[in-house]
């Protein structure tokens, strides 16, 4: 039994290969789908992701069912992801080239659409997220842009509406203050008269 568990049915070095490669891959395609398959999932992309898991797993593991041949495989891929991580933190430029750049997809209040659609994106989505961020409405958007890992986020104008209405309340409050101090002053001053007298 422990055999069976330990001993690779293939050779290790074709195991690394086949797990780098399935690695690159996926970084290549992940890339080339767009920014919204990493965030902005629907139910299909998750079913294509998690069938792309099931096919992809055979190409990694070949025949090789083992613990051994498991373990080689997964540390193949987290050391060529940690290897890729650090050359693209010293190469901004590539990293660029590989994850994209951000997009603007609301500005001032008004949806790029042009963006939105290159981005597969729609409105409802795209106003979800906005919600999800605390911003009703997008006219109430400065920027909402989508990031190269594909949240989107949201700069809401300043100030909301919610923060006018509170600077509103607070100035109509401040100047009924004032009033009453007034007021206040004025019934001092003629509850003071009749005693002059």
């Amino acid at each position: 039994m422990i055999e069976h568990m330990f001993h690779l049915q293939l050779p290790i070095l074709e195991k690394v290969l086949r797990s780098v490669l399935v690695y690159l891959f996926l970084v290549v395609s992940f890339r080339l789908a767009g920014k919204r398959e990493l965030a902005q999932m629907t139910t299909f992309d998750l079913v294509v992701i998690l069938t792309i898991s099931n096919v992809l797993q055979n190409a990694a593991i070949g025949d090789d069912t083992t613990v051994l041949g498991g373990i080689v495989g997964a540390t193949s891929m987290l050391v060529v992801n940690y290897l890729l991580v650090r050359f693209l933190f010293r190469h901004p430029r590539v990293e660029r080239v590989i994850e994209g750049e951000p997009e603007v997809l609301v500005r001032d209040g008004k949806i790029v659409p042009e963006v939105l659609e290159r981005e597969l994106i729609t409105e409802p989505e795209l106003l979800a997220a906005i919600r999800r961020q605390g911003v009703a409405e997008i006219a109430d958007v400065a920027l909402a842009v989508l990031e190269t890992n594909g949240t989107i986020s949201v700069v809401p104008k300043r100030p909301t509406p919610e923060e006018a209405f509170e600077q509103r309340v607070e100035a109509a409050m401040a100047r009924l203050e004032a009033a009453v101090v007034r007021l206040e002053r004025r019934a001092e001053g003629v509850r003071s008269e009749p005693n002059e007298r």
